[in-house]
């Protein structure tokens, strides 16, 4: 064999020696037989190597024979002796290859120390070699493994393997088959499956007189080679089919959502209908010869429809949370604006009141915005709690906003409840009113505002009575404590950056800043007081003293009579 065949399997002739193997196994006494491997044409490959692989390979034929049960399990090794033998290359080193065929002709000779002729007792003597063929052509006859086909059934298969090509070949370059396959039309199915009729119908008709068996088995060969050349035309074809009729869906089913087309039924309709299309298109390219597999191609078109429709899904839900996110923001920005800018207690409460029910109003609205734009409740959770989120970012952004104005908004709250009495009506400081009294409470307003703005209190009210109770303490109560030793000592609750048991992101004013901003206030505010108590005491001023009054009167009553009379 050649060097460049070790390894395949018809090149190498292993179905040859398999039915050797098989034979021996099963007609004859396996006895010890040399098999000598001779390799033309030898390479720069290690002959050790090449021996190594032919060996390896009779081994594994030698192992999935089917053994009979005289010689069952019997090794290799005891039937054959397997030798390899490498030449080099004739046309390239003529000399060389000579001198060692002269050396491989020498183990045939009988005179041959170790040579392949040796003493054999099976050999059969001269004597007995005609009965000997005798018995083994009547072996022949009697196997069918054995038995050479029949002079007709030779002839057939040379002339109708002859024939199956030229038709083949003919169909292959057949100008219809050729424009027919760079084309992909229309009527893909009849044209093709007419021209494979042709072509084998003039193969049966070529081949009429041949043995049927032989003809038969040629047809069937011919007709898998044609399928084999048309079928990746044909998958082309179905490959296009489903390509446009994703882009025609595609069309279609936009057309129909802007058409104010209920969303469910829309992408029904539409993947039923184009479906029954791509379907209908299949069935024209089929070929009555074949009955090729689709489902790949059909999975994947009901695939691309259907992540068609979740991307249309997916937008339709994004423009419907943008749309009610910007109905909600429209809806809060003026009811927040004012509870933040006149902030007092009832304020987050009051708050947490109106997103609420502004949110339900934006989701119950959306029917109306989207008409028949179907919506599960995972999809309904999913935007609520989107909402839910961009409501409180926007309340938060405005806390924050009216937070950096505290300072205002403090002196606002003092000026109303110091300046004004409770119906409202702006006090006049006579002598009668309590100055430290009403600063106290005007200042414990203002204080009430600034831990309004200091934390947001969306989740509850806990946080900001934390808070409230925390700045009144620290500005306005006692912030001395009893050490370990007994004696007091002073703690700033308000020298920090966070307040206790509040998370950081809830956070609008730190403690510090707090600190510095009622710092600030109080300095304002106390030009407010001071302003009081100077009007007050002027006010004292100006009004006159009943007892005075009395004893101008007692004491110029003799005047006054004599003026009268």
């Amino acid at each position: 064999m050649w060097c460049h065949d070790i390894g395949r399997e018809q090149a190498a002739n292993k179905p040859l020696i398999r039915t050797v193997f098989e034979v021996m196994m099963r007609l004859f006494s396996p006895r010890k037989t040399t098999l000598m491997f001779v390799i033309r044409d030898k390479t720069k490959t290690p002959v050790d190597y090449l021996e190594r692989v032919l060996k390896d390979d009779i081994q594994k034929m030698w192992d999935s024979l089917p053994e009979p049960k005289a010689h069952k399990k019997t090794p290799l090794s005891e039937c054959f002796n397997v030798e390899v033998v490498a030449l080099p290359s004739y046309e390239e080193k003529e000399v060389e290859f000579e001198k060692e065929v002269a050396c491989l002709r020498q183990r045939f000779s009988p005179n041959e120390l170790g040579g392949l002729v040796g003493d054999q007792p099976a050999v059969v003597p001269a004597s007995e070699f005609s009965f000997s063929s005798q018995k083994i052509w009547e072996e022949i006859k009697q196997n069918k493994d054995l038995d050479l086909p029949a002079h007709k059934v030779m002839v057939a298969t040379v002339r109708c393997e002859a024939i199956a090509n030229e038709n083949y070949d003919a169909f292959a370059q057949n100008k219809e088959w050729s424009k027919l396959k760079e084309a992909v039309q229309s009527g893909f199915g009849d044209v093709l499956s007419s021209l494979l009729d042709t072509y084998i119908s003039k193969y049966d008709g070529e081949t009429t007189y041949y043995d049927e068996g032989v003809r038969s088995g040629k047809r069937k060969l011919l007709e898998e080679k044609l399928l084999q050349l048309v079928q990746p035309a044909f998958h082309n074809l179905v490959e296009n089919i489903s390509s446009s009729t994703l882009d025609k869906f595609k069309e279609a089913f936009n057309k129909a959502l802007d058409g104010q087309e209920e969303f469910s039924v829309a992408a029904r309709w539409c993947t039923e209908y184009f479906m029954a299309q791509f379907h209908k298109g299949c069935k024209d390219a089929a070929i009555k010869q074949a009955n090729w597999d689709t489902s790949t191609v059909t999975d994947e078109l009901e695939r691309g429809m259907k992540a068609h429709v979740d991307s249309v899904y997916a937008l339709k839900i994004s423009e419907l949370a943008a749309h009610c996110k910007g109905k909600l923001e429209q809806l809060l920005s003026g009811p927040v604006k004012d509870l933040l800018e006149g902030p007092k207690n009832e304020t987050w409460p009051t708050l947490r009141k109106i997103l609420s029910q502004e949110i339900e109003s934006v989701l119950s609205g959306s029917c109306t915005a989207f008409p028949g734009f179907d919506m599960d409740d995972q999809t309904k959770g999913e935007i609520h709690a989107s909402l839910e989120e961009h409501a409180r970012r926007v309340v938060e952004a405005k806390a924050r906003e009216e937070a950096r104005r505290v300072l205002i908004h403090m002196r606002d709250s003092f000026s109303r409840h110091f300046s004004h009495d409770s119906d409202p009506v702006p006090r006049v400081w006579n002598g009668g009113e309590d100055v430290r009294a009403i600063t106290k409470t005007a200042r414990s307003a203002a204080l009430e505002v600034l831990s309004v703005l200091a934390v947001s209190r969306l989740d509850g009210d806990d946080d900001g009575k934390n808070v409230l109770n925390t700045l009144s303490s620290a500005l306005l109560g006692s912030t001395n404590v009893t050490a370990r030793d007994g004696n007091f000592r002073t703690f700033d609750p308000l020298a920090s950056n966070t307040w206790e048991e509040v998370e950081s992101s809830k956070t609008l004013l730190k403690p510090f800043e707090c600190k510095n901003l009622w710092g600030k206030f109080l300095a304002e505010s106390q030009t407010i007081v001071s302003k009081a108590f100077a009007e007050q005491q002027a006010n004292k001023r100006l009004r006159l003293n009943p007892w005075l009054i009395a004893g101008v009167i007692f004491l110029g009553i003799s005047a006054i009579k004599k003026f009268l009379r």
